[in-house]
């Protein structure tokens, strides 16, 4: 009998809410799973505002032994859903966990009051462009990001 992927996880890794104990993890994660091009540097300092501000925001998926190897970050405004810093350490990879965390984000944002939810992933994370378009996510052709750097990291 053949299992799905996903089935393996559920009794292994624990999905939560991180919290201030899980910043040096999340940032350790980053860094091996996350794609870090083209974006202002992580910082401690910030992961501890967004988890302060929004203590629901990032979530993160932890071993029994307490190895943090995947996080979301499920922001809402009260406007607009964002999804950002889908990570997943690639010892971990092709179990399903990407689908788990993204399927409890998006549960968070819809009882938010979420209509749309958007993912910002870079042109060439080939990985990441795969799970958004098997999770029936679509590229939004018409539409340019467009950016400024303020401020200090």
């Amino acid at each position: 009998m053949s299992h799905d992927p996903g089935e393996r996880l559920p009794g292994v890794i624990e999905l939560r809410p991180a919290t201030p104990g899980d910043v040096s993890a999340l940032m350790e994660l980053w860094e091996v799973a996350a794609e870090n091009d083209a974006r202002p540097a992580d910082s401690a300092a910030k992961i501890e505002t967004l988890i302060a501000r929004d203590p629901e925001a990032c979530t993160v998926a932890v071993t029994a032994e307490g190895r943090v190897v995947g996080s979301l970050i499920s922001g809402w405004d009260g406007w607009r859903a964002h999804l950002y810093r889908l990570a997943v350490h690639p010892d971990v990879r092709r179990q399903g966990l990407a689908r788990r965390l993204l399927t409890h984000a998006e549960a968070r944002l819809v009882a938010l009051g979420a209509s749309r939810i958007d993912a910002m992933v870079l042109e060439g994370n080939d990985l990441g462009q795969s799970l958004w378009k098997d999770s029936g996510y679509e590229p939004q052709e018409d539409w340019r990001r467009w950016i400024r750097p303020v401020g200090t990291a």
